[in-house]
C-alpha cells in the first residue's frame, strides 16, 4: 500500500482510509497542547489555593487526557489528576434544573463484570501484539498530510446537582481528530468537549500565543519518528521525563504508553518498541476478557493503579492482536463521596472505528481520493 502520495486514486485513497482500522491502536495522539495551555492557565490561581489539595504532584504539565474533562465545571483536585495523566472519575456541577453540562447527553453510570487478572502468557501476549504490530502495513505520514482518527467513547462521574451527588455518564459519542506530522496544524470534533458540531482548532500558536514543543505528554509524529526503538532506552526515557506525575512512576509510564498507542501514530517500529517496554513494568497484567465502548470483546494488556483503584485496560481483538480500545475500570472499593463509585464501573470506555491518512484537515477517510 502507498498512502504517502498527497493525490491518490480512489481505491488507493480507500486502502490508507481504512489504515487505521486494521493497525488501529488509538492510541494515544495526539496533541492537545492548546487545551492544556489553555485550561492551565484558566485554573492557575486557583490551582495555587487548592496544591495541598491535590493527589499528584503538581507543576507538572501534561496533556489533558483525551481531552474528556466534564464541562463545564470540575473539582479542582479532579482536574489536578487529570492534567497529570491519572484516571479518575470527573466531578460535574449542574444547577437545580439539572441541565446538561456539555453536548453530549447523560444517562445511568456505566458498569461491567470486573474481569479476572492473570500474568499467565503475558509475556507472549505482549510478544504477539508487538510482532503483529510490526508486520502491519504503516505508512510514513508526508508534510501536508494529516492523521485521522475517529472514536467513540464514554465516561462515568460524580454529579453534584443542589448538594446532592450521584453517578451518572456522559452517552457514547464520536469523536473525530485530525493531527499534521509537526504537531501544528489540528482541529478536534468532539461534542463532550465542545458544543459546535463544526469542532475546534488544534491548530498552534494557542490563543495565548504559546508554541509548545512536543514531548512525550502531547508528542507529534514527527517527535515520536525521533525517537529510540530500544524497548529498555524507551522505558527509561519515559520513567525520566514522567518522574513526578501520576499515582506512580510505575503506573504513570503505563499509562503514558497506553496514551502514546491510543490517539497518535508511532511509527511502526517504535509501535512494535512500544508493547515490549511494556512487558517490563511491574504490575502488568492480562485480563482474558474485556470489551470495549462499542461491544467488541477482546483480551486486555492492564495494570491496577493502586491508589485510585482503577485498572486501565488496552483491548485487543484474540485472533488479529489490533487494538480495539480501552477503558478504565473501578475494582477497589473507596471511601467517602467516591463510595459512589462502585467496583464494576467504567469510569472511561472507548473503541477506534477507524485511523486513517488523509490528505487534508477535516477530511473524512470516505472523501479521500
Amino acid at each position: 500500500m502507498n498512502a504517502n502520495t498527497s493525490r491518490q486514486s480512489p481505491a488507493e485513497g480507500e486502502e490508507s482510509a481504512q489504515l487505521f482500522t486494521r493497525t488501529a491502536r488509538d492510541l494515544p495522539t495526539g496533541r492537545h497542547q492548546f487545551h492544556r495551555e489553555r485550561l492551565m492557565a484558566q485554573i492557575h490561581e486557583a490551582r495555587q489555593e487548592e496544591r495541598q489539595q491535590e493527589r499528584t504532584t503538581a507543576g507538572v504539565p501534561g496533556r489533558i487526557r483525551r481531552l474528556r474533562l466534564p464541562r463545564p465545571a470540575i473539582t479542582l483536585p479532579v482536574l489536578a489528576a487529570a492534567l497529570a495523566g491519572v484516571v479518575v472519575a470527573g466531578v460535574v456541577r449542574t444547577g437545580g434544573d439539572g441541565v446538561r453540562d456539555s453536548g453530549v447527553a447523560t444517562g445511568p453510570a456505566l458498569t461491567t463484570t470486573v474481569g479476572v487478572a492473570t500474568t499467565k502468557g503475558l509475556p507472549q501476549l505482549l510478544d504477539q501484539i508487538s510482532l503483529a504490530a510490526a508486520e502491519d502495513d504503516h505508512p510514513v505520514v508526508k508534510p501536508g498530510q494529516y492523521i485521522y482518527i475517529e472514536s467513540k467513547s464514554a465516561d462515568t462521574f460524580l454529579k453534584t446537582v443542589d448538594d446532592k451527588t450521584s453517578l451518572a455518564s456522559h452517552q457514547l459519542h464520536t469523536r473525530q481528530l485530525w493531527d499534521s506530522p509537526d504537531g501544528t496544524k489540528g482541529w478536534l470534533i468532539d461534542p463532550a468537549v465542545n458544543d459546535s458540531p463544526e469542532g475546534e482548532t488544534l491548530s498552534l500558536p494557542d490563543e495565548l500565543g504559546n508554541t509548545p514543543k512536543a514531548h512525550l505528554g502531547a508528542p507529534s509524529y514527527d517527535y515520536l519518528a525521533k525517537l529510540t526503538t530500544d524497548p529498555d532506552e524507551l522505558l527509561a526515557k519515559i520513567y525520566k521525563e514522567t518522574e513526578g506525575q501520576g499515582n506512580t512512576p510505575d503506573q504513570q509510564a503505563f499509562t503514558t504508553i497506553g496514551d502514546l498507542l491510543s490517539e497518535s501514530y508511532p511509527p511502526a517500529e517504535l509501535y512494535s518498541a512500544l508493547f515490549k517496554a511494556a512487558a517490563k513494568i511491574p504490575g502488568v497484567v492480562v485480563v482474558n476478557d474485556a470489551v470495549d465502548a462499542v461491544g467488541r470483546h477482546g483480551v486486555a494488556v492492564a495494570r491496577l493503579d493502586e491508589t485510585s483503584g482503577q485498572r486501565e485496560e488496552w483491548i485487543f481483538d484474540t485472533k488479529t492482536h489490533v487494538f480495539l480500545g480501552e477503558r478504565s475500570v473501578q475494582v477497589k472499593r473507596l471511601s467517602g463521596t467516591e463510595a459512589l463509585i462502585k467496583p464494576g464501573t467504567v469510569t472511561y470506555t472507548s473503541a477506534i472505528l477507524n485511523r486513517a491518512i488523509v490528505d487534508g484537515i477535516k477530511q473524512t477517510p470516505s472523501q479521500a481520493g
